[in-house]
Protein backbone atom coordinates (compact mmCIF):
# COMPACT_ATOMS: atom_id res chain seq x y z
CA UNK A 1 0.00 0.00 0.00
CA UNK A 2 1.54 3.23 -1.06
CA UNK A 3 -0.91 5.60 -0.24
CA UNK A 4 -3.84 5.93 2.18
CA UNK A 5 -6.47 8.88 1.96
CA UNK A 6 -8.07 9.84 5.30
CA UNK A 7 -11.17 11.66 5.07
CA UNK A 8 -12.79 12.05 8.51
CA UNK A 9 -17.00 12.24 8.25
CA UNK A 10 -19.69 14.01 9.87
CA UNK A 11 -23.50 14.51 8.72
CA UNK A 12 -21.72 14.54 5.36
CA UNK A 13 -24.37 12.86 2.95
CA UNK A 14 -24.79 16.02 0.78
CA UNK A 15 -21.55 16.74 -0.34
CA UNK A 16 -19.35 13.73 0.28
CA UNK A 17 -19.62 11.51 -3.26
CA UNK A 18 -18.26 14.31 -5.49
CA UNK A 19 -15.37 14.46 -3.44
CA UNK A 20 -14.60 10.64 -3.05
CA UNK A 21 -15.04 10.30 -6.90
CA UNK A 22 -12.85 13.25 -8.02
CA UNK A 23 -9.78 11.35 -5.72
CA UNK A 24 -10.48 8.22 -6.47
CA UNK A 25 -10.68 8.74 -10.31
CA UNK A 26 -7.19 10.79 -9.59
CA UNK A 27 -5.84 8.08 -7.54
CA UNK A 28 -6.67 5.23 -10.42
CA UNK A 29 -4.96 7.64 -12.65
CA UNK A 30 -1.57 7.53 -10.56
CA UNK A 31 -1.07 4.01 -11.16
CA UNK A 32 -0.42 3.40 -7.78
CA UNK A 33 -1.72 1.47 -4.88
CA UNK A 34 -4.14 3.44 -2.55
CA UNK A 35 -6.88 3.12 -0.32
CA UNK A 36 -9.86 5.97 0.61
CA UNK A 37 -10.58 5.24 4.22
CA UNK A 38 -13.25 7.47 5.67
CA UNK A 39 -13.91 7.40 9.09
CA UNK A 40 -17.29 8.26 9.89
CA UNK A 41 -17.55 10.48 12.84
CA UNK A 42 -21.11 9.02 14.82
CA UNK A 43 -22.95 10.56 11.85
CA UNK A 44 -27.12 11.30 12.35
CA UNK A 45 -27.63 11.32 8.91
CA UNK A 46 -27.71 8.97 6.08
CA UNK A 47 -23.56 9.22 5.57
CA UNK A 48 -23.15 5.60 5.99
CA UNK A 49 -25.48 4.77 4.13
CA UNK A 50 -24.41 7.05 0.76
CA UNK A 51 -21.00 5.24 1.74
CA UNK A 52 -21.87 1.79 1.82
CA UNK A 53 -23.68 1.94 -1.78
CA UNK A 54 -20.68 3.94 -3.09
CA UNK A 55 -18.49 1.18 -1.97
CA UNK A 56 -19.86 -1.11 -4.52
CA UNK A 57 -18.84 1.01 -7.22
CA UNK A 58 -15.03 1.92 -5.43
CA UNK A 59 -12.97 -1.29 -3.73
CA UNK A 60 -10.54 0.77 -2.38
CA UNK A 61 -13.26 2.72 -0.25
CA UNK A 62 -13.18 1.72 2.94
CA UNK A 63 -15.69 2.57 5.71
CA UNK A 64 -14.47 2.97 9.63
CA UNK A 65 -17.73 3.94 11.44
CA UNK A 66 -17.28 5.62 14.87
CA UNK A 67 -20.70 5.13 17.27
CA UNK A 68 -20.51 8.51 18.69
CA UNK A 69 -20.17 11.55 17.56
CA UNK A 70 -16.75 12.97 19.20
CA UNK A 71 -15.04 15.06 16.79
CA UNK A 72 -12.80 15.44 13.91
CA UNK A 73 -9.12 14.91 16.05
CA UNK A 74 -10.74 11.52 16.51
CA UNK A 75 -11.75 10.52 13.87
CA UNK A 76 -8.46 11.91 11.78
CA UNK A 77 -6.36 9.53 14.19
CA UNK A 78 -8.35 6.68 13.96
CA UNK A 79 -7.95 7.33 10.22
CA UNK A 80 -4.20 7.80 10.70
CA UNK A 81 -3.58 4.57 12.96
CA UNK A 82 -5.42 2.25 10.92
CA UNK A 83 -4.30 3.36 7.17
CA UNK A 84 -1.26 1.35 5.66
CA UNK A 85 0.00 3.63 3.05
CA UNK A 86 3.86 4.00 3.44
CA UNK A 87 1.99 7.92 2.70
CA UNK A 88 -0.43 8.79 4.62
CA UNK A 89 -2.66 12.32 3.73
CA UNK A 90 -5.85 13.74 5.42
CA UNK A 91 -8.20 16.09 3.27
CA UNK A 92 -11.81 17.44 4.25
CA UNK A 93 -14.68 15.99 3.02
CA UNK A 94 -16.15 19.50 1.20
CA UNK A 95 -13.05 18.71 -1.26
CA UNK A 96 -12.15 22.12 -0.26
CA UNK A 97 -8.23 21.72 -1.45
CA UNK A 98 -8.67 19.70 -4.78
CA UNK A 99 -7.34 16.42 -5.19
CA UNK A 100 -5.19 17.65 -7.61
CA UNK A 101 -2.97 19.52 -5.69
CA UNK A 102 -2.12 16.48 -3.93
CA UNK A 103 1.65 16.39 -6.39
CA UNK A 104 2.59 19.71 -4.55
CA UNK A 105 1.42 17.94 -1.02
CA UNK A 106 4.15 14.94 -1.79
CA UNK A 107 6.86 15.77 -3.60
CA UNK A 108 9.00 17.45 -0.63
CA UNK A 109 8.60 14.13 0.85
CA UNK A 110 10.04 12.29 -1.41
CA UNK A 111 12.91 14.98 -2.53
CA UNK A 112 13.80 16.03 1.04
CA UNK A 113 14.17 15.08 4.63
CA UNK A 114 10.47 16.33 4.94
CA UNK A 115 8.62 13.69 7.47
CA UNK A 116 5.04 16.09 7.26
CA UNK A 117 3.88 18.45 4.75
CA UNK A 118 0.86 21.03 5.41
CA UNK A 119 -0.81 22.74 2.58
CA UNK A 120 -1.32 26.46 3.20
CA UNK A 121 -3.58 29.21 2.20
CA UNK A 122 -1.62 32.22 2.90
CA UNK A 123 1.96 31.29 1.25
CA UNK A 124 1.79 34.37 -1.45
CA UNK A 125 1.85 31.56 -4.33
CA UNK A 126 -1.50 30.07 -2.68
CA UNK A 127 -4.57 30.75 -4.38
CA UNK A 128 -7.68 31.18 -2.53
CA UNK A 129 -10.60 30.67 -5.22
CA UNK A 130 -13.32 31.29 -2.80
CA UNK A 131 -12.50 33.27 0.61
CA UNK A 132 -14.36 33.29 3.54
CA UNK A 133 -16.19 36.48 4.86
CA UNK A 134 -14.76 39.31 6.35
CA UNK A 135 -15.26 38.14 9.76
CA UNK A 136 -14.26 34.46 9.45
CA UNK A 137 -11.22 35.77 7.94
CA UNK A 138 -10.42 38.52 11.11
CA UNK A 139 -10.77 35.36 13.95
CA UNK A 140 -8.70 33.19 11.32
CA UNK A 141 -6.00 35.84 11.35
CA UNK A 142 -6.02 36.12 15.06
CA UNK A 143 -6.11 33.18 16.03
CA UNK A 144 -2.95 32.27 13.55
CA UNK A 145 -1.32 35.44 15.11
CA UNK A 146 -1.50 34.02 18.36
CA UNK A 147 -0.73 29.87 17.42
CA UNK A 148 2.79 31.63 15.78
CA UNK A 149 3.29 33.96 19.02
CA UNK A 150 3.01 31.23 21.30
CA UNK A 151 3.03 28.18 20.11
CA UNK A 152 4.10 27.08 15.88
CA UNK A 153 6.48 29.91 15.22
CA UNK A 154 6.91 29.89 11.40
CA UNK A 155 3.83 27.78 10.37
CA UNK A 156 1.85 30.04 8.46
CA UNK A 157 -1.48 28.04 8.12
CA UNK A 158 -2.05 25.51 11.12
CA UNK A 159 -5.73 24.72 9.92
CA UNK A 160 -5.93 23.58 6.51
CA UNK A 161 -7.31 20.30 5.85
CA UNK A 162 -5.03 18.77 3.53
CA UNK A 163 -1.62 17.55 4.99
CA UNK A 164 0.53 14.37 4.37
CA UNK A 165 2.58 12.18 6.73
CA UNK A 166 5.19 9.12 6.03
CA UNK A 167 3.94 6.46 7.87
CA UNK A 168 6.78 6.69 10.71
CA UNK A 169 5.81 9.85 11.55
CA UNK A 170 1.85 9.53 11.77
CA UNK A 171 2.11 6.36 14.25
CA UNK A 172 4.82 8.62 15.79
CA UNK A 173 2.63 11.43 16.22
CA UNK A 174 -1.36 10.25 16.29
CA UNK A 175 -0.23 7.75 18.86
CA UNK A 176 0.60 11.02 20.85
CA UNK A 177 -2.48 12.84 20.52
CA UNK A 178 -5.27 13.34 22.79
CA UNK A 179 -7.73 16.32 21.37
CA UNK A 180 -10.52 15.63 19.47
CA UNK A 181 -11.77 18.67 18.64
CA UNK A 182 -10.98 21.04 15.65
CA UNK A 183 -7.37 21.95 17.66
CA UNK A 184 -6.27 18.52 17.02
CA UNK A 185 -3.89 20.14 14.31
CA UNK A 186 -2.04 22.31 16.80
CA UNK A 187 -1.30 19.57 18.67
CA UNK A 188 -0.31 17.36 15.84
CA UNK A 189 2.30 19.81 14.47
CA UNK A 190 3.71 20.60 18.04
CA UNK A 191 4.58 17.08 19.12
CA UNK A 192 6.00 16.83 15.39
CA UNK A 193 7.94 19.53 16.48
CA UNK A 194 8.92 17.99 19.49
CA UNK A 195 9.89 14.90 18.22
CA UNK A 196 12.57 17.35 15.85
CA UNK A 197 10.19 16.34 12.45
CA UNK A 198 10.47 18.75 9.74
CA UNK A 199 7.19 20.38 8.44
CA UNK A 200 6.85 21.44 5.22
CA UNK A 201 4.49 24.55 4.20
CA UNK A 202 3.31 24.46 0.53
CA UNK A 203 0.92 26.67 -1.00
CA UNK A 204 -2.23 24.96 -2.41
CA UNK A 205 -5.72 25.42 -3.89
CA UNK A 206 -8.45 26.43 -1.65
CA UNK A 207 -11.86 27.22 -2.19
CA UNK A 208 -13.92 27.96 1.21
CA UNK A 209 -17.28 26.35 1.58
CA UNK A 210 -19.71 27.98 3.54
CA UNK A 211 -21.24 24.42 4.98
CA UNK A 212 -18.28 24.34 7.23
CA UNK A 213 -18.80 22.79 10.29
CA UNK A 214 -15.91 24.85 12.33
CA UNK A 215 -18.63 27.51 13.96
CA UNK A 216 -17.54 30.46 16.06
CA UNK A 217 -19.52 29.11 18.90
CA UNK A 218 -16.72 26.31 19.40
CA UNK A 219 -14.42 28.94 20.35
CA UNK A 220 -14.36 28.85 23.97
CA UNK A 221 -13.55 25.36 23.75
CA UNK A 222 -10.90 25.54 21.16
CA UNK A 223 -9.32 28.39 23.62
CA UNK A 224 -9.22 25.80 26.07
CA UNK A 225 -7.24 23.23 23.76
CA UNK A 226 -4.82 25.67 22.46
CA UNK A 227 -3.84 26.44 26.33
CA UNK A 228 -4.08 22.85 27.02
CA UNK A 229 -1.67 22.08 24.08
CA UNK A 230 0.58 25.01 24.84
CA UNK A 231 0.76 23.92 28.91
CA UNK A 232 1.84 20.21 27.74
CA UNK A 233 4.39 21.76 24.92
CA UNK A 234 6.12 23.12 28.15
CA UNK A 235 6.00 20.75 30.59
CA UNK A 236 7.76 18.73 27.76
CA UNK A 237 10.45 21.45 27.21
CA UNK A 238 11.26 21.82 31.06
CA UNK A 239 10.93 18.01 32.07
CA UNK A 240 13.79 16.90 34.22
CA UNK A 241 16.54 14.64 32.72
CA UNK A 242 16.97 11.37 33.44
CA UNK A 243 20.25 11.06 35.45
Amino acid sequence: MELSLIIPAYNEEDRIIPTLREAYAYLLKKKVPFEILVIDDGSSDNTIGVLSKLKQELPALHIIPIAKNKGKGNAVRKGMLAAKGNIRVFADADGSTPIEELDKLLLPLSTSNANITIGSRYITSSEVIKAQSKTRIAWSRTVNRLVQGMLLPGILDTHCGFKAFTSDAAERVFSMCTINGWSFDLEVLTIARRLQMTIVEVPVKWANDERSKGKLKHLPREVYSFFKIKRAAYRSLHKPKAS
